[in-house]
C-alpha cells in the first residue's frame, strides 16, 4: 500500500553523526519536526535550527516551500537563517582578514537564498556591505565576494535600488574606469551598474554621469567581460531619454562600437553563447528603434525643405532634361516625371508620405539610394519609366511599401524581447546597415516584379513574394550584405514557387480515395515514429534559462527523461552545458505517474506572475508547465519554438495524449508524403506477368528513419 500523500520519506544529515531516516508528515508544523530531529541528536535550542537541502543550491526549507520536498530527498540540519545572518554579520566586521574573507565567501553563497536574504537585510546587512565597498579597503577576492553578495541580495527585490548612495555608485564606477582591475570584480561591478540603470530612473542619471561609453567600449576586447559591458551599454541605451538616444548613438558610432563588436565578438575566436546573442539582439533592436521617430513622422506638404528632397529625387533621375519655361509647362513636366518615378499622387507626391508607418523614413531610404547608389537608382527608374506595356514597376509606391514591410519584419519601434537571441550578423558589418538593407531589397523587388511580369493590379502579390524572399533569406543568417545578395539570388520567383509547391504537396496532392486510404493506413506508424523521436529527445534532455533573475548570466537548469520513461530528472547548472548532463548531477525528480497535465502559454502559473515586459507574445508562445501531485508545477520557457514543440509533444506522448504542435503536423505531413511516394514507387516498379493473372500485391512497407537534427 503506497504511503499517504502527506508523508515524504527523507534523510537528514548533521556533521559527525549518522543520518536520520524519517517520514516527514507535511501536515505537522516544521518547527515540531525540527524539534524531533534535534532531540534525536540531543541538540538543545531547536528554535536556533532549520532544515536545508543537502544538494544543489542548498536552500532553506520554509513552511511555504516545504511542499517541494520529494521522497528520497536528502536534507541537512543547519543553524537557522536568522542565526546564520547574525553570525556572518559579526564575522564580516571582524578585524581578522582570514575570518572576514571566509565569512564573505559564505555570505556570497547564502545570499541567493531568499529566506536568508530577508533575515540579513532586516539586520541592515546591505548597508554594512555598502560601507565596506565605500571604504575602499577591500581588494581581490574579498571585494569580489562582497560585490557578489551585494548583487544577490539586491536581486531579491526586498530593498529599493533608489536607496543606494552616490559614494557607492562612484566607488563601483571607479572599478570599471580603472585600467587594471581583477576580472571578477569588473564583472560584478558592471552587473551592479546594469541593475541600477534598469531598476531606477534616478540612478540612471547618476550612472550616466560616472560612466562613459568610451570606457565601456574599451572593455570589449576582453572576452571575459564583453557580455557584461554590452549589457550595460544596452541598459544605458534603453533607459536614456528620447532626446539623448540619438546623441548616444552618434557617440557609439564615433567610437566604432559596431566594428569593435564585429571583430572582437561576432568574428572572435570563441563561439557566441546565448547571453551574448541576446545582448547583440537587444543592441540591434535598440539601434533600429532609432528609426521610429522618422517612421512615425508624416510629411508636411507645405514644408519646402521636405519638398526639396522630392525635387532632388526627380533631378537625379532626369538630370539631363532641361526645365521648360513657363509655370504651366513646368508643372505639367513635373507631374509627368513624378508619374515616371512611380508616385501615386502625380501632382503632389508629398501626399504619398503622409501615412505612418513608414512616414518620412521611406523618403530617407529613397534619397540614400539615389545619392549613394545613384547608378542603381537611375537604372531602376529609367527602365520602368520607358516601358509602355503596363508592366512598369512603380518605384515610389514600391519603395514606400517596402519600407513599411521592412519595419514590420525587423519590428522597428518594439521593445526587445526578454527571451529572444535573434540577432543578424550582417547588420553589424556596415555603418548604414538599414539603408543598405533597403537598397538590396528594392533591387530584389524590381527583379521579382519583372520575373512575375506583374502589372499594377499584381502589386500586393509581388509584395507577398518579396516578403517571403526576404524572410527566408534572413532565416539563413547571412554574415554580410554581400552574402544576403547571394541568398536572395537563389530565392528567385521560380524557386519560391517550387518551395511553395513542395510545402503544399501534402495538402494538395494524393486526393484520390485509394491514396487517402493508404495515407490513413500509414499515419499510425508515422505517428509512432514521431512519438519515439520526441521521447528520445526528452531522454537526451534540454537546458532552460531560469526565470525571475534580472541578471541573465549563468542562471540555467537542465531537465531530461529517464531512459525507462518513468522519471523526469532536473536540476540547476552553473552554466549552459555543451552536451548531455548525467542523471547524477540532476538532484530533483518527478515520477511520470505523478504528472497530471501539461499547461501552455498564458495558462501557465509563471506567465501569470511575470511582469509586463515578460508577458510578450514570444515568451508566452514558449512557456509550458508540468502539473504534478500534489498540486505542484514545474515551469519552463523553451529556448526556441523547436524545443517547445519537442517538449510539449513528448510530455503529451508520456501522458498518452495527442501530440498537437505545429512541428508534429509538419513532420507528419512530410513523412507521410515521403513514405507514400516510396510505396507508390514500389508499385510502379512491379512487373505484371501476362499469365497467369497476378495475385494482388500489398504495397511494400519501406522501413526508414528520419533525421530531425
Amino acid at each position: 500500500m503506497p504511503p499517504p500523500a502527506d508523508i515524504v520519506k527523507v534523510a537528514i544529515e548533521w556533521p559527525g553523526a549518522n543520518a536520520q531516516l524519517i517520514e516527514m508528515d507535511q501536515k505537522r508544523p516544521l518547527s515540531s519536526i525540527i524539534r524531533e530531529v534535534c532531540d534525536g541528536w540531543s541538540l538543545s535550542g531547536s528554535e536556533q535550527f532549520a532544515l536545508r537541502y543537502a544538494d544543489g543550491p542548498q536552500l532553506y526549507i520554509t513552511e511555504q516551500s516545504r511542499g517541494e520536498i520529494k521522497n528520497g530527498t536528502i536534507l541537512r540540519l543547519a543553524i537557522s537563517p536568522a542565526r546564520a545572518a547574525r553570525q556572518l554579520l559579526e564575522r564580516i566586521q571582524s578585524h581578522g582578514i582570514d575570518a572576514r574573507l571566509e565569512a564573505l565567501k559564505e555570505l556570497a553563497k547564502l545570499s541567493a537564498d531568499p529566506t536568508f536574504a530577508a533575515e540579513f537585510i532586516n539586520m541592515e546587512g546591505i548597508g554594512t556591505l555598502a560601507r565596506l565597498v565605500e571604504s575602499g579597503t577591500h581588494f581581490g577576492e574579498m571585494l569580489a565576494f562582497t560585490l557578489t553578495a551585494f548583487l544577490e541580495l539586491m536581486d531579491h527585490g526586498i530593498v529599493s535600488w533608489d536607496l543606494i548612495s552616490l559614494s557607492f555608485i562612484k566607488q563601483i564606477a571607479g572599478y570599471v574606469n580603472q585600467p587594471m582591475v581583477d576580472v571578477s570584480i569588473l564583472q560584478r561591478s558592471l552587473a551592479i551598474l546594469e541593475s541600477m540603470v534598469l531598476n531606477s530612473h534616478s540612478l540612471y542619471h547618476r550612472v550616466a554621469q560616472e560612466i562613459t561609453v568610451g570606457q565601456l567600449i574599451g572593455h570589449l576586447s576582453n572576452q571575459e567581460i564583453q557580455t557584461y559591458a554590452i549589457a550595460l551599454i544596452n541598459a544605458l541605451f534603453l533607459k536614456a531619454p528620447e532626446d539623448r538616444r540619438q546623441e548616444m548613438a552618434s557617440t557609439l558610432a564615433q567610437k566604432h562600437l559596431r566594428s569593435i563588436i564585429l571583430n572582437h565578438v561576432i568574428r572572435g575566436n570563441r563561439p557566441i553563447k546565448a547571453e551574448m546573442a541576446h545582448q547583440l539582439y537587444v543592441l540591434q533592436v535598440l539601434t533600429f528603434n532609432l528609426l521610429e521617430e522618422r517612421m512615425m513622422t508624416k510629411m508636411d506638404p507645405n514644408d519646402q525643405a521636405q519638398r526639396d528632397i522630392i525635387f532632388e529625387l526627380r533631378r537625379i533621375a532626369f538630370d539631363g532634361e532641361s526645365d521648360p519655361t513657363g509655370t504651366e509647362k513646368r508643372k505639367a513636366m513635373y507631374t509627368k516625371d513624378y508619374k515616371m518615378l512611380g508616385f501615386t499622387n502625380h501632382v503632389n507626391p508629398a501626399l504619398d508620405f503622409t501615412q505612418t508607418p513608414p512616414g518620412m523614413l521611406a523618403l530617407d531610404n529613397m534619397l540614400y539610394l539615389a545619392k549613394v547608389h545613384q547608378d542603381t537608382y537611375i537604372r531602376i527608374v529609367l527602365e520602368n519609366s520607358s516601358r509602355e506595356d503596363k508592366h512598369e514597376c512603380p518605384f515610389g509606391r514600391c519603395a514606400i511599401e517596402l519600407t513599411r514591410m521592412l519595419c514590420e519584419i525587423l519590428q522597428v519601434g518594439e521593445l526587445p524581447n526578454e527571451g529572444c537571441n535573434d540577432y543578424h550578423p550582417m547588420f553589424f558589418t556596415h555603418d548604414r546597415a538599414w539603408e543598405e538593407f533597403f537598397c538590396v531589397c528594392i533591387q530584389l523587388l524590381n527583379k521579382t516584379w519583372k520575373e512575375m511580369r506583374a502589372t499594377a493590379e499584381d502589386f500586393n502579390k509581388v509584395m507577398q513574394v518579396v516578403r517571403e524572399q526576404i524572410t527566408r533569406a534572413l532565416a539563413m543568417k547571412p554574415s554580410s550584405i554581400d552574402q544576403l545578395k547571394n541568398k536572395l539570388r537563389g530565392l528567385n520567383y521560380s524557386e519560391i514557387l517550387r518551395l511553395r509547391q513542395s510545402e503544399r504537396m501534402s495538402q494538395d496532392d494524393f486526393q484520390s480515395p485509394p491514396i487517402i486510404e493508404l495515407r490513413e493506413r500509414i499515419q499510425p506508424e508515422i505517428l509512432e515514429l514521431i512519438k519515439q523521436q520526441r521521447l528520445n529527445r526528452l531522454c537526451e534532455g534540454s537546458c532552460f534559462r531560469k526565470l525571475g533573475n534580472r541578471r541573465r548570466q549563468e542562471k540555467f537548469w537542465f531537465c531530461r527523461l529517464s531512459l525507462n520513461h518513468k522519471v523526469l530528472h532536473y536540476g540547476d547548472l552553473d552554466e549552459s552545458p555543451q552536451g548531455e548532463v548525467p542523471f547524477e548531477l540532476l538532484s530533483d525528480k518527478i515520477p511520470v505517474s505523478d504528472i497530471k497535465s501539461v499547461l501552455t502559454g498564458k495558462d501557465c502559473p509563471h506567465m501569470k506572475e511575470k511582469s509586463a515586459l515578460k508577458q510578450n507574445k514570444e515568451v508566452l508562445e514558449l512557456a509550458f508547465s508540468v502539473l504534478y501531485d500534489p498540486d505542484e508545477t514545474l515551469n519552463f520557457v523553451a529556448p526556441n519554438k523547436y524545443e517547445y514543440c519537442i517538449w510539449t509533444d513528448g510530455l503529451c506522448a508520456l501522458l498518452g495524449r495527442e501530440m498537437g504542435s505545429d512541428l508534429t503536423r509538419s513532420d507528419l505531413d512530410t513523412l507521410i508524403s515521403m513514405e507514400m511516394k516510396l510505396r507508390l514507387l514500389d508499385l510502379e516498379n512491379i512487373t505484371i506477368p501476362e499469365a497467369p493473372p497476378p495475385v494482388p500485391k500489398e504495397p511494400s512497407s519501406y522501413n526508414f528513419t528520419y533525421n530531425y537534427s
